[in-house]
């Protein structure tokens, strides 16, 4: 065994490192979001325990395995070089090989396949195509699509209208337009953790040819986007509001004062690696995102029940 910067080569910590835990939030929140629905409008005793544990698991999982694929792909190309800003990843810094990835990309890419595969009994074969959805776009965004500027259409896509619908529909057999919006307000919200990421690789990226929005736009209209996101995501909270369901539309204007606190943190800094911690509070700011929508679907719940 080897050792580069305290890590041993292809060990625990290693693997942990290359999973990358705090992304998790980007995972969770949309299921979180959905299995709330889904409680307060399932019928009494019709909330199913098991697909809810399925759709967490299998999103746990795949965020692992794009995570794992990021890395690999991205030193094979050589774009986590010495100029990298953000935080360090495991094939480039010799914390664990390129073959050991590989072979861990196929494991958990078959690992989500196997625990998506019991969802068909709850939602039909077209999970099977939902899934392959999943796992191939999981290697475009990579590969290609975010080197010509769609990772964020893919975001609102994969991390919003797939996972939140989804997984409603697993529950209910149906999706309503408060699940739709639901899920768009949930896409813009993870959106602004790669916005924030695209920021601070900017000129990184440019070098490189990769056209992410932020390239395309220029730094100070990207500073705007990223208060947009969470006030659009707010605002498409009328929906519930128009229906008398007030803790679902108010509860997440919490959030948006800690997204808009970030976001002048964000145009201070304006660039280099002190940007990291933009990142993380872009990811805290998010899962309290996910709380605080699904704790005003349940108070709403609650209330209208006892009226």
């Amino acid at each position: 065994m080897t050792k580069n910067n305290q890590v041993v080569l292809n060990s625990t910590r290693a693997w942990v490192l290359a999973a990358r835990p705090k992304t998790l939030t980007g995972a969770a929140v949309p299921v979180m979001m959905a299995l709330a629905l889904a409680f307060a409008d399932a019928p009494q005793g019709g909330f199913k325990w098991l697909p809810a544990l399925l759709c967490l698991l299998f999103a746990f999982i795949m965020q692992i395995d794009a995570n794992f694929v990021n890395d690999y792909f991205d030193f094979k190309k050589g774009t986590d070089d010495e100029h990298r800003l953000g935080p360090r990843r495991a094939c480039a810094q010799g914390w664990v090989t390129a073959a050991a990835m590989r072979k861990a990309i196929a494991l958990t890419t078959v690992l989500a396949c196997v625990v998506g595969l019991p969802l068909v009994l709850y939602g039909g074969w077209q999970m099977v195509l939902v899934g392959a959805l999943c796992v191939l776009f999981c290697f475009l965004y990579t590969t290609h699509l975010s080197y010509w500027g769609l990772g964020d259409v893919l975001v609102l896509v994969f991390f919003g209208l797939v996972p939140v619908c989804l997984t409603y529909y697993l529950q209910c057999h149906t999706v309503t337009k408060e699940v739709l919006w639901s899920a768009v307000a949930c896409g813009l919200v993870i959106d602004a953790l790669l916005v924030v990421n695209n920021y601070r690789d900017r000129d990184n990226d440019l070098r490189a040819g990769k056209m992410t929005i932020v390239v395309r736009i220029g730094a100070k209209a990207t500073e705007w986007l990223y208060l947009c996101l969470g006030l659009f995501a707010c605002l498409a909270g009328l929906v519930f509001f128009f229906e008398g369901r007030y803790a679902t539309f108010f509860l997440p204007f919490i959030y948006l004062s800690m997204h808009a606190r970030t976001g002048r943190k964000m145009r201070r800094i304006h660039q280099g690696k002190a940007l990291n911690g933009i990142l993380g509070e872009t990811a805290r700011n998010i899962f309290f995102y996910g709380l605080l929508f699904s704790a005003g679907v349940l108070v709403d719940c609650l209330l209208l029940k006892s009226w």
